[in-house]
C-alpha cells in the first residue's frame, strides 16, 4: 500500500479535546506531538493521553497515526516509547535527527517493544531540523528500512543560520538549499520528502498555498500543518490534477503495449518513455487510488 502523506497534522498530545477533534480531520496522517507542543511539566500527562487515544479512539480515524516523540538527547525518549508503542500506532516522527546513530538507537528500542508486545513493525519518519541534519540527510534516509519518509523542519535550521521565520522573503530563498538537499536525498532513497509546516499567521491561507506549491516544485510529496484549516489547501496542492492522471494513464497504456510488442521503450505524444517513466506513472495512479479509498473511509 502506498504511504499517503500529502498532509500531516500536528496535534498537541496534552489536549484530549484536540486529539478527539483530529479524528474529523481530512489529514492523511495525524501526528500526536509530545515534543514542542507539550510543556515539560505536562510530558507525563501527554504520554497517558496518547496511550489511551491509541487504544480507544484511533480506530475512528481513516488515516494513519504517528507520534512525535522527544529527541534522543532529552532523556525522555525511553519513557515516550514505553507508553506509546502500542497497538494502533503506525509510526514515530523522530525530531532533531542529525546522525544515523539516532535512527539506530530508536530502531533497537522499537524492535524490543514490538517483540515484547506482539506488535507489527513501527515505521519511522526522521525530522531533519538542523544544519548538520541537512548535510547528513542522505545517510539518514538510507539508514533503516523502517524509514517511510524524510521530513524537513525550518525552525531550528533557521536558528542555526542566525535567522528567524520573520526574516523569510516571499520566495524563501533562505531555505532553498536545505529543502533541495532533503528532497534529493529522499528521491535517492526512494521515499517521499515532507515539507515543514507553515509558521506564519494561521489565517494566511495564501502563504500556506505559496509555500506548499514551492515545496511541490522542489519534489516534495506532502507537508505538515499546525492547524486543521491548512489541511484542505495542502491536500489540494499535493493531489495530482486531472491532466496529470490522464497523462499517467496514457503512459502506462503506451509502455505496456510496447512491452507486448517486444520493445524496451515507447513513444507518447512525440516523446520517448522508458521504464522509469512507466514506474513513475504507475506510482501516481496508485496514489490516486489510495486517495479515493481514503475519501471513502472519511465519508
Amino acid at each position: 500500500m502506498t504511504f499517503l502523506a500529502r498532509s500531516l497534522l500536528f496535534v498537541p498530545a496534552n489536549s484530549w479535546r484536540l486529539m478527539l477533534s483530529s479524528l474529523r480531520s481530512e489529514a492523511d496522517v495525524v501526528v500526536l506531538d509530545m515534543e514542542d507542543a507539550v510543556p515539560m511539566g505536562e510530558k507525563e500527562t501527554a504520554r497517558w493521553l496518547v496511550r489511551e487515544f491509541l487504544k480507544e479512539e484511533r480506530r475512528k480515524f481513516g488515516g494513519e497515526v504517528f507520534v512525535r516523540v522527544n529527541s534522543s538527547t532529552t532523556g525522555l525518549l525511553e519513557d515516550d516509547l514505553g507508553f506509546t508503542v502500542v497497538k494502533g500506532l503506525d509510526g514515530i516522527v523522530l525530531p532533531k535527527t542529525e546522525r544515523v546513530e539516532d535512527i539506530k538507537y530508536l530502531e533497537k528500542r522499537l524492535q524490543r517493544l514490538e517483540e515484547e508486545r506482539g506488535l507489527e513493525e513501527v515505521r519511522i519518519i526522521p525530522l531533519v531540523e538542523s544544519a548538520m541534519g541537512v548535510e547528513r540527510s542522505l545517510e539518514i534516509a538510507l539508514s533503516s528500512h523502517r524509514i517511510c519518509a524524510l521530513s524537513f523542519g525550518m525552525g531550528d535550521f533557521l536558528r542555526d543560520l542566525g535567522r528567524s521565520v520573520s526574516d523569510l522573503s516571499d520566495d524563501e530563498i533562505e531555505l532553498l538549499y536545505a529543502r533541495s538537499k532533503v528532497s534529493v536525498a529522499s528521491a535517492a532513497a526512494r521515499i517521499p520528502a515532507l515539507d515543514t509546516p507553515f509558521l506564519g499567521l494561521i489565517i494566511d491561507r495564501e502563504g500556506v498555498r505559496r509555500q506548499a506549491l514551492l515545496a511541490r516544485r522542489l519534489g516534495y510529496k506532502g507537508k505538515y500543518a499546525i492547524h486543521p484549516s491548512h489541511i484542505p489547501i495542502i491536500n489540494e496542492v499535493f493531489t495530482p490534477s486531472e491532466k496529470e492522471i490522464r497523462e499517467a494513464e496514457e503512459i502506462v497504456k503506451a509502455y505496456e503495449e510496447a512491452v507486448r510488442r517486444g520493445l524496451g521503450a515507447a513513444s507518447h505524444r512525440g516523446m520517448m518513455i522508458d521504464r522509469m517513466n512507466y514506474e513513475q506513472a504507475k506510482a501516481l495512479l496508485e496514489m490516486v487510488r489510495e486517495i479515493e479509498s481514503r475519501s471513502g473511509r472519511h465519508s
